[in-house]
């Protein structure tokens, strides 16, 4: 089927597929299935309860204590068909079984997936495995990645193929949701929009299958803490157009024009123009701009009109901790970028509000990933007027560069030295360009955090 049929077919719903309603469930029910990693970012809670309600057996296996995964545990509280083994993982729980289920993450070269495949049995990775039987079911499958912009991109896709009617369901990198468990609802004409890291596309790659319109933002170091190189990370990247098919769609930075050519990707790599200068975003910066320019191109091929894409991207108001407008207090602007991970995330957030006033109060610090930092640390003299740090092993890598910075064990110290240091006509910028570990469970902790801190209590 080409793309243009693709496209012609989103938003009509005949109703399901005969063997998409039988096909998931067949394959899961009465499976033994080995779930390894639950987390406490809501996905794994979803995935678990979905494959029980399946009928398969699941052991779910962490490394985490029954302690630490309290929150998790609790939500599966009555779903029948579930045990555990928390606190480690025992080797015969991924040979003894009729498939792996492998959370995002999972250290390459785990020596528990080494022991399954060892033995014959299938890894999987849950969002692929939903991806691809979303497709059975007759959905358009949109992928979205890149070190940047991506969960932007995302959420203009999904937002503006909502706004002129069509269904369309938003899974993959979201928060809370698992990309399994949304299969009941979507039929065929459906559009699935997929938030895509670069762990999530190892399963797309294990499975030999990529969206049908892809979109692939730019590449930038990041996870050099996981991965040996930049070769590799790219390698996992490139499973968004490696196995694509004739006649769908492949959107491209510019900045990895150069890189994406050699991987001679089945669907021409195309690089958007920037959108007229006459539409207008309510998302700050330049680098939205660009953001609202790859999701445009998407939304063309996938048969959306200028006007629509135009009167759409209008609308969008943005993505909780992505340069959000968190609260206005007595004259000053605070803004929650949290999910900026890396140094040139941070650096984007400060050119999209400095104005030439040098009056940005930024918060930021963390956990070391092992990125090159000598940018950041001039931009930040270049556009900021304070400097507040969250302590943490990145941390420690600028401090000497910012003597009169304070250095803060908890995010509630950084925001009381905030609101002294800034004053009316200010803008507080809370982008931390590091991880979260350490101070934080994981960076959406860090984020409900410092907006429970600046927002006035309901």
């Amino acid at each position: 089927m080409t793309r243009r049929k693709h496209m012609a077919s989103i938003g009509k719903r005949p109703g399901w597929y005969s063997n998409h309603a039988m096909g998931y469930r067949d394959d899961f029910r009465g499976k033994r299935v080995t779930m390894m990693g639950l987390g406490l970012l809501g996905r794994g809670v979803g995935d678990a309860a979905f494959l029980a309600a399946q009928g398969a057996q699941v052991l779910v296996t962490d490394k985490k204590t029954e302690e630490q995964l309290a929150s998790s545990l609790e939500q599966l509280k009555g779903c029948s068909g579930i045990t555990y083994r928390l606190g480690g993982h025992d080797e015969r729980d991924f040979t003894d079984t009729d498939m792996v289920i492998k959370a995002a993450g999972v250290a390459v070269d785990s020596p528990y997936i080494a022991a399954a495949k060892a033995a014959g049995v299938p890894v999987y990775m849950s969002t692929a495995l939903a991806a691809k039987y979303a497709r059975e079911a007759g959905a358009v499958i949109i992928g979205v990645t890149g070190t940047r912009g991506k969960s932007t991109v995302t959420h203009l896709i999904h937002h503006a193929l909502c706004a002129v009617g069509k269904t369309a369901h938003l899974g993959g990198n979201i928060r809370g949701v698992s990309t399994l468990a949304l299969l009941p609802v979507i039929r065929s004409g459906d559009v699935l929009v997929l938030e895509l890291d670069s762990w999530q596309l190892q399963g797309f790659g294990d499975l030999m299958i990529s969206p049908d319109i892809a979109v692939f933002s730019n590449l930038m170091p990041d996870h050099q803490n996981y991965y040996p190189d930049m070769e590799a990370y790219f390698a996992d990247k490139a499973n968004i157009f490696k196995f694509q098919r004739e006649g769908d769609a492949l959107v491209i930075g510019e900045s990895v024009r150069e890189q994406v050519a050699p991987a001679r990707p089945p669907a021409a790599p195309q690089v958007p123009e920037p959108i007229p200068d006459d539409w207008q975003l309510k998302i700050p910066g330049e680098h939205n701009r660009e953001n609202a320019a790859l999701a445009a191109a998407a939304l063309r091929a996938a048969a959306l009109t200028d006007d629509d894409i135009r009167r759409a991207l209008a609308s969008f108001t943005g993505v909780e901790g992505r340069l959000q407008l968190a609260a206005e207090h007595n004259g000053l602007s605070i803004y929650n970028d949290n999910n900026a991970t890396t140094p040139e995330a941070t650096i984007a957030a400060l050119k999209a509000l400095d104005g030439g006033a040098h009056n940005i109060v930024l918060i930021m610090g963390g956990a070391d990933k092992g990125l090159a930092l000598d940018g950041l640390i001039q931009e930040v003299h270049t556009h900021c007027k304070d400097v507040i740090l969250l302590a943490g092993t990145g941390t420690e890598r600028i401090r000497d560069h910012f003597p009169h910075a304070p250095v803060c064990t908890s995010l509630e110290q950084a925001v009381h030295e905030m609101r002294m240091r800034a004053t009316t006509g200010d803008i507080a910028l809370f982008s931390p360009a590091f991880a979260s570990f350490g101070m934080f469970a994981n960076e959406y902790e860090r984020n409900d955090r410092f907006l429970a801190l600046v927002r006035p209590a309901a």
